[in-house]
């Protein structure tokens, strides 16, 4: 009898255990490592300042954000950070039932942030005023940033 209580209790206290188990697996936040070259620029994280690269910064799983990093003299660097949802939500589904889920959707325990790494490459600037009369050097590239703002195409002749 006493043998049968103590198999209950234990079943019982596992089960309360693995409920919301992204919450305690993982926890409501998730470090991104974030570095750009050159280092020592400004990280902002959904538009607040953050820190200066390199940083690991400690983002909130429950929703979806956007990192940019700045440095004068460079065109600054913007990625989203996705969330998708976690192989832990399994472990509720077993486990924690309706409960264990519904704690996990609360908190962003029940999702992965990614990328969990963001290495920038910032680019220099191209264009610059000589200072004298407002003549404007411009160069050419092959690769054009997404970010930069498209104002004439070449043709062939």
């Amino acid at each position: 009898m006493i043998h049968r209580s103590i198999s209950r209790l234990v079943v019982g206290a596992s089960i309360l255990g693995l409920a919301a188990c992204g919450t305690i697996m993982q926890g409501s936040k998730q470090g991104i490592a974030i570095s750009s070259t050159p280092s020592g620029a400004r990280l902002f994280v959904d538009g607040q300042e953050a820190g200066i690269t390199p940083a690991i910064y400690q983002m909130p799983r429950k929703g979806t954000h956007v990192v940019r990093i700045e440095m004068d003299g460079y065109q600054p660097y913007e990625l989203p950070i996705t969330r998708s949802v976690s192989g832990w939500v399994a472990g509720n589904l077993v486990f924690g039932g309706l409960i264990g889920l519904a704690v996990d959707a609360s908190t962003g325990g029940m999702y992965k942030l990614s990328p969990d790494q963001v290495t920038a490459t910032l680019q220099p600037v191209r264009a610059a005023s000589d200072g004298q009369g407002g003549a404007i050097q411009v160069v050419m590239v092959q690769q054009a940033s997404p970010l930069w703002e498209k104002v004439g195409q070449l043709q062939p002749e």
